[in-house]
């Protein structure tokens, strides 16, 4: 199919991963795209795998052990060829249409990112994300979830949601993908951010949906994750003036974090953190310079789609009230000198 635009969606199997088949499934009946699915063995047990394996317009690359989410990414990126990049979460259902939708919504060359609507599987008339949100300290979470579909048309959002974004193989490659030792969690909003950083859009795209057998799970591990990362994050894709402006709040937010994760039973992994960015700290420093230097537009400009108040259920940090108030007001103090 010469005519039609050829996307790449990348599928990470990993453990069980009970939705493969009609994932994959899914994907292959996208229309008005020439659609090949490569299917990255992170260490999958579904039996499914050889028998999908064998399909048509289907690749597996990995080696059968798990590399985690970044890693697995730029690995299926690496076996595909598609000029279009998509990135599926293996519990994620994407409608016929989306992905044709997405691509067409690239033919803008000012979006970097197109992401789709992602909503819950059990409950698909409700949004898992409309887009993440980005606080400027660093912590992302899903925007708009549980909430209704509004939107007639595609959004601006701070970030794109990992389960289903579509980029060009173009952007991709300027990108250099994601950073490895990501492992998983927070890669999406880095490469999001770096898309704003670098003078264009990330968009959601309401009318290209993905149904996403989505669960918040508490485990101690996932948020050993999450915070080594935001910290990385933070600390290689903000600027030095904004470092040094947000140092106060961000040293506050560590010692929230700290009680939190004291009252959760997580200390331990909060502190694991704390060490594995110490022993790796040559990398951090690498990416921060090399990140640095990509930078097209100015601090200033881009943190503009960040937010300053933690408003979702799923993360509630100690006194969320008092913390709002009060990191709007510093943000709406200091940012005219980032």
């Amino acid at each position: 199919m010469p005519d039609l635009p050829r996307v790449s969606a990348v599928v990470l199997a990993w453990r069980a991963e009970p939705l493969l088949r009609r994932c994959v499934e899914a994907l292959l009946a996208s229309v008005k795209v020439d659609i090949e699915v490569v299917l990255v063995d992170n260490g999958c047990t579904n039996p499914d795998l050889p028998d999908l394996a064998t399909l048509p317009d289907v690749v597996v690359t990995g080696s059968g052990e798990n590399v985690g989410f970044s890693a697995g990414c730029n690995a299926g990126v690496a076996a595909s060829s598609g000029e279009f990049v998509a990135l599926v979460n293996g519990d994620a259902i994407v409608e016929p249409a989306a992905l044709a939708r997405l691509v067409d919504v690239l033919a803008d060359e000012s979006i970097g990112l197109a992401a789709g609507a992602v909503r819950l599987a059990d409950e698909p008339e409700l949004l898992n994300s409309r887009g993440n949100e980005i606080h400027v300290l660093g912590v992302s979470w899903v925007g708009g979830f549980r909430e209704r579909e509004t939107r007639a048309e595609p959004t601006e959002t701070a970030g794109a949601m990992g389960a289903f974004v579509v980029a060009r193989r173009a952007h991709w490659d300027r990108l250099g993908g994601f950073d490895d030792q990501y492992f998983a969690y927070v890669e999406d909003a880095e490469i999001s951010l770096r898309t704003w950083r670098l003078g264009q859009r990330v968009v959601n795209v309401p009318d290209a949906v993905a149904l996403h057998g989505y669960e918040f799970s508490k485990v101690s591990f996932k948020f050993y994750l999450i915070e080594r990362n935001r910290l990385m994050f933070v600390t290689t894709v903000w600027g030095g003036r904004a470092l040094v402006l947000l140092g106060p709040p961000l040293l506050a937010l560590e010692l929230v974090m700290m009680l939190m994760a004291a009252r959760e039973g997580w200390l331990k992994d909060k502190l694991r953190g704390y060490g594995w960015l110490w022993r790796h700290r040559r990398h951090v420093r690498a990416r921060r310079r090399a990140l640095q230097a990509e930078r097209v537009v100015p601090d200033r400009e881009w943190m503009r789609v960040l937010t300053d108040r933690f408003d979702t259920p799923l993360i509630t940090p100690p006194g969320v009230g008092f913390l709002n108030a009060l990191m709007t007001t510093y943000w709406r103090i200091v940012r005219r000198w980032v």
